[in-house]
């Protein structure tokens, strides 16, 4: 099978970019024959990512944001990305109508030279509406991984101007159960057109062996982007508070602006108990995550974090608070496993009330004294339950179920 792989921005080592490589490398494994079209800023080269060698410099086309295509930066799916990048919400009617325009365009071009049997996109917004309106006539399958979600409620009125063409998309791939219904209320979809399905890990670079440090000082990890969305402030601010307690924390990940800044300025709060690393290619990060006891994801707003099945196949104990997906992955996990942290009603999407924060900052304390003893006791994970859980998850497993809504959504247009 052709297909035609859409990214609305730059293709990196975090969240849908991740998911996009791990698509290109399983199709190319599986034998089918991949394209790749997506969003990069003027100064991007393949040759400096992880596909290079993967694909073909001719299999690609690029939208240049920054350059000849749009004068603005790429625009981001989440309000704080790991690099310069436009926030949705400020694009005003020109910049729409630009970005759609050049989409469609470049979407056009790719379909003439490769003859896709199907595209499948990334996001229910606007380079997938784009992809709709440009090829018709092929096969459309969409992942959401819950960041257009956000923007749909962040910005309603665009939102609304999609809809027409994003509800003539084949087959949608949900990444748990609650966020199914969601599309399916959004897009107007029967329940048969979108399908459940997690995203995965590369077993091959995350996976678990007996090089865990002493336990004497616990090894914190965390992994993701450095902003308040990802409650890296909270997370911060709770470690400071901790006292006495003896653990090192590995904070890894990019940001930009401001937020960015207020991590690294209270990760610098914490002196020789932190080290920061900025962003890490697969092979680094499994090794750090082997050489840590705890993983924390203290996000107020996820899909299903795949960080969350890597750390945990590299036998970190998990603390993560507890949104809809996170939930339904590790349903029944005992706490030496997944410790969750209950969260109360946030104001926004992604942002606690003010006067919450004292229970909050509480809760997470709480649980990180837990996982913390618990190391220091000497507990160990329940193996079979580890082992169970996320071997459903590799991403050969995984692409086995994509390539079936494939199937799917080719054979509806026969």
């Amino acid at each position: 099978m052709r297909i035609l792989h859409l990214l609305s921005q730059i293709p990196d080592a975090t969240g849908s970019g991740k998911y996009v490589q791990e698509m290109i490398r399983q199709s190319l494994h599986c034998g089918h024959s991949p394209y790749l079209v997506c969003g990069v800023p003027a100064s991007f080269d393949l040759k400096d990512t992880p596909l290079a060698g993967m694909i073909a410099p001719e299999h690609c086309l690029f939208v240049r944001f920054e350059d000849r295509d749009l004068e603005f930066k790429v625009v981001g799916m989440s309000d704080v990305m790991p690099y310069p990048s436009t926030v949705c919400s400020h694009l005003d009617a020109e910049d729409i109508s630009a970005y759609m325009e050049v989409f469609e365009r470049v979407v056009g071009e790719a379909v003439d030279r490769f003859s896709p049997d199907l595209i499948h996109s990334n996001h229910l917004w606007m380079a997938t509406a784009a992809a709709r309106r440009a090829a018709p006539h092929i096969p459309l399958v969409a992942t959401c991984h819950g960041t257009c979600l956000r923007q749909h409620n962040l910005c309603p009125e665009l939102g609304r101007s999609l809809l027409d063409d994003l509800s003539g998309i084949d087959r949608v791939i949900a990444l748990f159960g609650q966020q199914k219904r969601e599309i399916s209320t959004l897009l107007g979809l029967p329940e048969e057109r979108v399908t459940t399905i997690c995203g995965g890990f590369n077993s091959e670079c995350f996976y678990a062996d007996s090089c865990k440090p002493d336990q004497d000082t616990v090894h914190i990890l965390y992994a993701g982007k450095l902003n308040r969305a990802k409650g890296v402030p909270w997370l911060l601010r709770c470690l400071a508070g901790l006292g006495d307690q003896k653990f090192h924390l590995h904070l890894v990940g990019g940001g930009s602006g401001p937020e960015k800044q207020e991590c690294l300025d209270l990760a610098s709060t914490l002196g020789k108990r932190v080290t920061v690393y900025g962003i890490l290619s697969h092979q680094e990060l499994g090794n750090l995550m082997r050489r840590s006891h705890i993983f924390v994801l203290p996000s107020f707003f996820e899909g299903v974090p795949l960080v969350l099945l890597e750390a945990l196949a590299c036998g970190c104990m998990i603390i993560a608070t507890d949104l809809p997906g996170v939930k339904e992955l590790f349903y029944g996990c005992p706490a030496d496993v997944v410790r969750t942290v209950d969260l109360l009603p946030l104001q926004t999407i992604d942002r606690p009330r003010t006067e919450d924060w004292p229970e909050l900052d509480k809760r997470l304390s709480v649980a990180l004294e837990e996982a913390i003893s618990a190391v220091h006791a000497g507990v160990c994970q329940h193996a079979e339950v580890v082992d169970e859980l996320t071997g459903t998850y590799t991403w050969g497993n995984i692409f086995k179920r994509i390539t079936a809504v494939y199937e799917q959504a080719v054979e509806s247009r026969k």
